[in-house]
């Protein structure tokens, strides 16, 4: 009998845990069906841009982002580009100097992004004046008009920060195609959806524009482990909208083999958990002074992240019946709606004969990933 009770009280924690994070799905999945920029019209001035570019341990990709950034429409007279190359041995280095950039070979002790766009704001040129940042990594590509898109989101905005539409390059492999398709559901549910009700979008490590004296004044506060939740925190506690623009397009690499995924996505967990822990002495004043974009943020860093999430019901899905078959109709519910959720944050483009192809794969692939998870990853 004792056994049955821990069995439903493990059954039924899991699935509250993941109906929560289903519910906060719906939501902002129904709200991303809405545009809140659908036709962003010809800013009046044109703005000087600093495209700062990461470039970490040997990045083969750097030079496809140096080029696309080189070939914008945009006048390069209002633009300029730094490359931080951090660790990168020095023929690479040699090749990145041929380019009409700034180069900055950095050597810190313990590498990170932050660290690397603090330097590089902190050797630029006391002469040159500018109004935006823009922040790419290595690997990122952009289209010809990526900078004059920018500069007219900038005027529509009005704000501190503006987030790119981020997708993937490449989907040869489930596991990429897999990537992929997270990628756009992050930005049809924690982008565009946010934008639509009125509260922030969330920010990427990259493809996102700032302010430059904001940046300037404020990067070298940013303490956290993670670029982008630092950032993100800073503009919360100074109550500064972060906007997104879909049409705005920035290419990356996603990651080809479940190491590499899920190395990268325990990370991330690793990281959401840090933000929460750090940040969570903000709740009670932000639930008091009803500062619902923080409230949001919190729920954001509590809800269980996706690739967990689904790894959980597929594993309950098939565990569940053995057990008690009854107990697995509600996973099976919630798997279904899960799927129909995940359909409606996808864009069409995803959905082509690729897909088709690895479609049946990709529940296994999470199994695998959820399992993976705990490893310690030393690659």
């Amino acid at each position: 009998m004792d056994y049955w009770i821990i069995i439903y009280a493990i059954d039924w924690l899991l699935f509250g845990i993941v109906a929560f994070a289903v519910l906060y799905m719906t939501v902002f999945t129904v709200a991303s069906l809405f545009n809140r920029h659908p036709n962003v019209p010809k800013a009046k001035q044109q703005n000087r841009f600093i495209v700062l570019i990461n470039a970490y341990k040997g990045d083969q990709y750097v030079h496809d982002t140096i080029k696309s950034v080189l070939g914008q429409s945009y006048p390069q007279r209002l633009f300029d580009i730094t490359v931080i190359s951090d660790q990168q041995d020095e023929m690479t280095n040699f090749r990145l100097a041929q380019y009409p950039i700034t180069l900055l070979t950095p050597n810190f002790e313990h590498s990170s992004k932050e660290h690397s766009l603090q330097f590089a704001i902190n050797n630029l040129p006391q002469f040159k004046i500018y109004d935006i940042v823009v922040v790419l990594d290595a690997g990122n590509v952009v289209e010809q008009d990526f900078l004059q898109q920018m500069n007219d989101a900038y005027e529509v905005a009005g704000t501190k920060a503006i987030q790119a539409h981020c997708l993937s390059k490449n989907r040869d492999t489930p596991v990429a195609l897999l990537d992929s398709t997270f990628e756009e559901i992050n930005n049809s549910i924690f982008r565009r959806g946010h934008i639509t009700l009125g509260l922030p979008s969330a920010l990427s490590p990259y493809g996102n524009a700032f302010n430059f004296n904001w940046f300037k004044d404020n990067i070298s506060k940013v303490n956290s482990t993670d670029f982008d939740k630092g950032i993100v925190g800073l503009l919360m506690r100074q109550s500064a909208f972060i906007d997104y623009f879909d049409d705005i397009l920035v290419f990356s690499e996603k990651s080809r083999d479940t190491k590499h995924f899920n190395k990268k996505h325990g990370r991330w967990i690793g990281l959401q958990l840090h933000s929460l822990v750090t940040n969570i002495h903000y709740l009670p004043a932000a639930i008091l002074n009803r500062r619902y974009d923080w409230i949001d943020m919190f729920l954001q860093w509590i809800i269980v992240p996706r690739s967990i999430m689904m790894g959980i019901i597929v594993l309950m899905c098939i565990v569940m019946p053995i057990i008690y078959f009854s107990l697995a109709l509600k996973w099976w519910g919630i798997f279904a709606f899960f799927l129909f959720l995940c359909a409606l944050a996808t864009p069409n483009y995803l959905v082509d004969k690729k897909w088709d192809k690895s479609f049946l794969t990709l529940p296994f692939i999470m199994l695998a990933s959820l399992l993976g998870l705990s490893k310690d990853d030393k690659a």
